[in-house]
């Protein structure tokens, strides 16, 4: 039988006060039924003997001793989904934020403290150390690839530092780092559309894991460094990639941080291929999967969806995959849009360290993915599609995962040869462009 808590009634609870005056808005901490809509739904309960309705009863009773380097803090996606069930809007996101931040920067996870530090080193904001130089070599190396290797492409412009360009273009740093021709297929998409658009040397990296680190003054100096480069460049719209942390830690970093973003909109770019393929811009065909009924589902990131931008973006999401692959081979996950599950991506997970908690937190995606039955899920977020992967690896699953410009670009019958990495058997040889073969490794 377990033991009854007792609490030490002469003790001050630190924490919750410190909650209580920076966050006495958005906590509502002592409003708290204890109704467990929180636990039931968040894939972290039961990990390292923590749940969010047992963590914030202790918070509340001022339980700090218990909860000082408590780990589960780290295996919290801060996904939100607690908040979005909460009858009371308790943002128990937040106080895991707070918690993080409690503990002694040093001792905070290694992968994301030496992320957060890498990005400080060099203005290109990079989470790998990509400097401003050698990003700037890799785009204008891959671009040359194309020109000669792509018959057809060879007026494709891949700008950097173009003043006065409408579209100031993040990316995340895991393809300049180590997949750098997934960045070919964006740039076809926005030649395609005729975008005027623009990388900036600084500022560049579309990633913040000093946001996952819970550092205030990193989080803000990388994302006001960002702001400023495409406010700089003269542009209008900053537009943000399929990285969903990266989305999220521009739109509410400017917000939380009160930067100035005068003449300059803050923007997902999901929303912008609905809209360009709404206006004809885009024209995406479906025709190839007619026979071959190949079936497709969705990650809804929780970054851009139920965090930020909302159900609108998901149903953007799947506009766009429907015009790809046919409505009728599209297959939802249960539930979906803002009340889909984190894949246990999100949240500075890949680099905590915690891969054993981060792997059994991933089994409700794992799940969800499954009982599609679809062949490929589509994932417009880096560590959607980071996890989702590894989870397929991990329990010996069959779907692939693919990034949405993939699927876009083999709809356009666009996607080059060397852009098919995460393409299956079934359709790596497919709508391939004319003038294109697969080299023997595809």
């Amino acid at each position: 039988m377990t033991e009854a808590v007792k609490l030490d009634k002469g003790k001050k609870a630190v924490f919750k006060e410190k909650l209580m005056n920076k966050l006495p808005n958005g906590v509502n901490l002592n409003t708290c039924l204890t109704c467990g809509a929180c636990a039931s739904g968040c894939p972290a309960t039961g990990l390292r003997d923590m749940d969010p309705r047992k963590f914030v009863r202790m918070v509340a009773l001022g339980m700090d001793e218990e909860l000082h380097m408590h780990p589960w803090v780290w295996l919290c996606s801060q996904c939100q989904r607690c908040v979005y069930v909460c009858p009371m809007n308790i943002d128990i996101a937040a106080i895991v934020f707070e918690a993080r931040a409690s503990w002694p920067r040093e001792e905070r996870p290694k992968g994301i403290l030496g992320s957060c530090d890498m990005a400080m080193r060099n203005t290109s904001g990079s989470a790998m150390g990509i400097s401003e130089e050698d990003f700037e070599w890799v785009v204008g190396d891959i671009l040359d690839e194309v020109h000669e290797n792509q018959p057809g492409w060879e007026d494709l412009e891949a700008p950097v530092n173009k003043e006065g360009a409408h579209f100031f273009l993040s990316q995340n740093s895991r393809e300049p780092g180590t997949e750098p021709e997934e960045m070919i297929p964006l740039w076809k998409i926005l030649h395609i559309v005729g975008a005027d658009w623009t990388y900036g040397t600084r500022g560049w990296g579309g990633e913040n894991y000093c946001m996952f680190l819970a550092d205030d003054e990193s989080w803000e100096k990388t994302a006001r460094n960002s702001i400023e480069s495409a406010k700089e460049l003269g542009c209008k719209v900053y537009l943000n990639t399929e990285c969903g942390h990266a989305t999220y830690a521009i739109w509410k970093g400017q917000q939380k941080y009160n930067i100035d973003k005068t003449c300059l909109e803050i923007a997902p770019i999901v929303p912008y291929y609905a809209k360009w393929i709404r206006e004809g811009k885009l024209k995406p065909s479906s025709d190839w999967n007619k026979d071959l009924k190949v079936t497709f589902t969705c990650q809804d990131p929780c970054q851009q969806v139920r965090k930020s931008f909302g159900d609108p973006l998901a149903a953007d999401l799947r506009y766009v995959i429907k015009a790809c692959v046919g409505e009728e081979n599209f297959i939802d996950m249960q539930p979906n849009y803002s009340n889909n599950f984190c894949c246990g991506g999100g949240g500075g997970y890949l680099q905590s360290g915690y891969n054993e908690e981060r792997l059994k937190y991933g089994e409700i995606k794992k799940d969800q993915i499954l009982a599609t039955g679809a062949d490929y899920c589509v994932t417009p977020c880096h560590n959607c599609h980071d996890q989702i992967h590894k989870l397929a690896d991990h329990y010996e699953c069959k779907y692939h995962t693919i990034h949405l410009w993939t699927l876009i670009a083999f709809s356009l019958g666009v996607l080059g040869a060397t852009e098919r990495l995460y393409l299956g058997p079934d359709l790596k040889a497919l709508n391939m462009p004319e003038g294109q073969e697969l080299e023997d490794e595809y």
